[in-house]
């Protein structure tokens, strides 16, 4: 960010830092970042609250915008993919606030996410055979969990001659396939006009003829023309979601859904969930700042009103430090729609 903005102060040098991926200003004396997974304190401060907000300015001056007491609080998008979220009085009763969350200079592999123990070789195989049998997939976590960086380098196991649809809300995904369209949303003007939403873009891209539809995230009534979408034969589909666990990533989807249409019976919405995903995968940030795969897991259909999952793979915290991942022994019932000859190992 800082080749593109020049004369930020003391902000250069924790942006000029790849190792840093969070910076968190309360207030000019009080700066923090997150690197290697944790969050520390900055030994830099700006010399007063003035001083911090031209900085603020410099950073949103390029893209015609401003924040001030009419517009106290501004998220935004840089060109590199970095975030920015700024918060000023009288509504940051310490000052103005500034948030940047870095967009990763370093290209994400797969063995870089087994290098980093995030997966085993085992489980990004079985991922790998799963993307490529076009099976429909969600990647769900809590904030800065790296669901976004997974759901990058899972989308790069999708082969290139497919046609995408990537729908996301800000430049999330980096896709290096060439048969490749992506849509963004659009916020409202400022007569409260011209908005785009992710339901506008699904209902769009299913008239482009995808071979796959990928969604950078899901939070709201897209889910419904999402698994629509879905389930009338655009198999391979995946998107991210806020959820710290599987049944939760259920509960919230079913949420989403009825705001589409609260009419909808809860029973034809949970059908829809069961025969739409395939895998369900659940990333975390652990206490440690280390980020794992906690669970991979089949959404196996419906008993009774209930939809069903049992997991395949999952990371075990041992109360003596022996954390691993295992296999639970369960054989996933869609084993025999895996291509390229993948045989799923015995527990």
């Amino acid at each position: 960010m800082s080749n593109m903005i020049e004369n930020l102060g003391p902000l250069e040098t924790l942006l000029e830092d790849d190792q840093i991926l969070e910076i968190l200003i309360n207030g000019y004396d009080k700066v923090y970042f997150e690197k290697h997974g944790r969050m520390q304190k900055a030994e830099i401060q700006f010399e007063n609250n003035d001083h911090l907000m031209d900085i603020i300015q410099r950073i949103l001056t390029p893209m015609g915008l401003k924040v001030d007491e009419s517009t106290p609080i501004l998220d935004v998008m840089l060109p590199d993919g970095s975030r920015v979220h700024v918060v000023i009085p009288p509504i940051a009763i310490t000052g103005p606030s500034l948030t940047i969350r870095k967009f990763p200079r370093i290209d994400m592999t797969m063995d870089r996410l087994i290098e980093y123990g995030s997966l085993t070789a085992e489980i990004a195989d079985f991922i790998r055979a799963c993307v490529q049998s076009r099976l429909n997939i969600v990647i769900a976590g809590g904030t800065g969990s790296g669901k976004t960086t997974v759901f990058n380098v899972f989308a790069e196991f999708i082969p290139n001659s497919e046609r995408i649809l990537v729908l996301q809300n800000a430049g999330e995904l980096r896709l290096s396939q060439e048969h490749l369209v992506i849509l963004e949303t659009r916020p409202p003007n400022l007569q409260g006009k011209g908005e785009i939403t992710m339901t506008h873009l699904v209902e769009s891209a299913v008239k482009m003829r995808p071979d796959r539809l990928l969604v950078s995230e899901v939070n709201g009534g897209e889910v419904w023309s999402l698994l629509q979408a879905i389930n009338t034969g655009y198999d391979g589909s995946m998107f991210n979601m806020h959820a710290n666990g599987v049944r939760d990533v259920l509960t919230r989807l079913e949420v989403m859904a009825t705001e589409a249409n609260p009419s909808l019976p809860l029973l034809a919405i949970r059908h829809n969930i069961a025969t739409a995903i395939n895998l369900i995968v659940i990333q975390e940030r652990l206490h440690d700042g280390s980020r794992r795969i906690m669970k991979v897991t089949e959404v196996s259909g419906m008993q009774g009103d209930f939809v069903t999952t049992q997991d395949i793979f999952e990371f075990v915290l041992g109360s003596d430090g022996s954390d691993k991942f295992r296999r639970t022994g369960h054989i996933p019932t869609f084993l025999n729609r895996l291509e390229g000859g993948y045989q799923f190992p015995s527990a």
